[in-house]
């Protein structure tokens, strides 16, 4: 009797144990190199539709680069610009177009909060959670960059803030 009372004590704290620990873990998605050149392929279409050049950058949940694709005629800084829009869709979880939308509104501190607040940042959603972003920068216009970038995002099946 005394094993089995001790063997239902171990079985029973084992249990909590692993009840404790899958409450500080969880299961994520994340974008994998493939995924980000699928997203940035979908988005050089789009701007290739529009016989339009641009800088593509598509990093993950945490801005860093993942992929980078520039399509002539584009200007050498649109590769930092792009980049740095994804990073700013990533890391806000949010439309770079939303805090461009602010600094114009007013909110002129924003400028000390991020480098590129600017139009052409999308983040890319796969089955409700964000596992990066996508930056154009250097279409035809800032318009151009976000329409495009909204076609990068979409890529993966993801909602994008246009099917909101």
């Amino acid at each position: 009797m005394r094993v089995t009372a001790s063997c239902l004590v171990v079985l029973v704290l084992t249990l909590a144990g692993s009840a404790a620990q899958a409450q500080v873990t969880r299961t994520k998605k994340v974008l994998t190199l493939e995924g980000a050149k699928s997203v940035a392929s979908a988005a050089a279409a789009e701007a290739k539709k529009g016989n339009e050049g641009g800088s593509i950058a598509v990093v993950d949940d945490g801005g860093n680069l993942m992929y980078l694709e520039r399509i002539a005629p584009t200007f050498p800084m649109g590769a930092t610009i792009s980049t740095e829009k994804a990073r700013t869709a990533a890391l806000f979880q949010k439309p770079t177009k939303i805090l461009e939308d602010a600094i114009v509104g007013g909110r002129t501190p924003l400028l000390n909060a991020w480098s590129a607040p600017l139009n052409g940042g999308e983040p890319i959603v796969v089955e409700g959670e964000i596992v990066g972003a996508i930056g154009v920068s250097g279409a035809s216009s800032a318009a151009r960059d976000a329409a495009i970038a909204l076609v990068g995002a979409a890529a993966l099946g993801g909602k994008t803030s246009a099917s909101k």
